[in-house]
């Protein structure tokens, strides 16, 4: 299950850039991502370290999440 969740998300929400990359390397770079959580009176930020990901790459990722629809679930 897990690796059929990693092959959607590579193909609906990874830039081709990181087509190459193993859902080991998937998992390293993009799902374990240390932040620290900063909390002001108006907004919540996180600050990450660049390491792994480049904050451009990691924004375009954020682009192609939100540019995808769900599917309605058809009742009947």
């Amino acid at each position: 299950m897990a690796y059929n969740i990693g092959n959607i998300l590579r193909r609906l929400a990874l830039p081709k850039s990181i087509n190459d990359w193993s859902l080991r390397t998937m998992r390293e770079r993009l799902v374990k991502i240390g932040a620290k959580v900063v909390s002001h009176s108006r907004y919540v930020t996180f600050q990450m370290a660049e390491v792994l990901v480049s904050r451009s790459l990691f924004y375009e990722i954020l682009e192609k999440i939100k540019r995808l629809k769900p599917i309605p679930i058809g009742y009947g």
